[in-house]
């Protein structure tokens, strides 16, 4: 399911600066972070603020930043 939900995520380097966007729209993945974060709900993004994304759209740009927020830590010995 998050690989399918991944794919509405697109990156284009002549678009928003090579941010990540939705199916290609200037609808960039920080901007749907940025309104989750202030405490608007999904279903309130989709019909109120960015009508033109879905509830998947949102559900993909939380799983993209939970990918790329899952890297490795190295910690080094004291």
């Amino acid at each position: 399911m998050v690989g399918n939900l991944l794919e509405r995520i697109t990156i284009n380097p002549a678009q928003c600066g090579g941010r990540p966007c939705i199916r290609g729209m200037r609808i960039r993945v920080t901007d749907v972070l940025d309104l989750l974060a202030n405490g608007l709900s999904p279903e309130a993004i989709v019909s109120e603020e960015l009508p033109d994304i879905t509830l998947d759209d949102v559900r993909a740009c939380l799983a993209y930043a939970s990918l790329k927020l899952n890297h490795p830590v190295l910690a080094t010995a004291a």
